[in-house]
């Protein structure tokens, strides 16, 4: 007979959000909808701030958390706003993954410059321009030597604006006094 995980064997996986950690996630996931469709644009780039309610999740639920509420955040964002040429569900494994690495790096840990490093390194490598790549090559058909270059550029301003912003979100004191109090990463 399989038995389910609890809380006393310390094995497997524990869903540890209560009501209210539900409702900031719902919040969250909110913020990152609205922040996706706003953003500072220029001919090159396009910086917006969607990554941060989620990168947040992930500090203070953890990896599973986030990756579920970043997976919904773009269903909901597609439902809500309506998507470019339909809906396409490795964006969604790509949101989903984003979330996960978020939690994996900064949830329960000292969080160093190295670990939001490491953070947004495996974003940007990993989802960024290897799966989203991808998924744009399988949507378009167009070559990756044309699809790549820009979205290195891209990519490359916008992994400091993220690692920035994080490094910004958990040092902030006051910020962190806010977060803090509802986080499950409390030791």
């Amino acid at each position: 007979m399989n038995k389910r995980p609890n809380k006393s064997d310390g094995k497997g996986f524990k869903w540890n959000l209560n009501t209210k950690g539900l409702a900031i996630v719902g919040i969250l996931m909110a913020m990152a909808i609205a922040l996706g469709r706003i953003g500072i644009t220029t001919p090159v780039v396009r910086i917006t701030f969607s990554f941060l309610p989620n990168a947040l999740i992930g500090i203070l639920f953890g990896p599973f958390v986030a990756g579920i509420a970043a997976a919904l955040g773009d269903l909901l964002g597609f439902i809500i706003g309506g998507g470019v040429g339909g809906f396409f569900p490795g964006f969604t494994l790509s949101a989903f993954l984003s979330g996960v690495f978020y939690g994996l790096f900064l949830h329960k840990k000292n969080i160093t410059k190295k670990r939001v490093l490491l953070a947004v390194a495996f974003n940007t490598l990993f989802v960024n321009l290897t799966l989203n790549t991808l998924w744009i090559y399988i949507l378009t058909e167009n070559p990756i030597a044309i699809i790549l270059p820009p979205r290195i550029l891209q990519n490359a301003v916008m992994s400091v604006v993220r690692f920035l912003s994080i490094w910004f979100i958990i040092n902030n004191k006051q910020l962190r006094r806010v977060y803090m109090k509802y986080s499950t990463a409390k030791k």
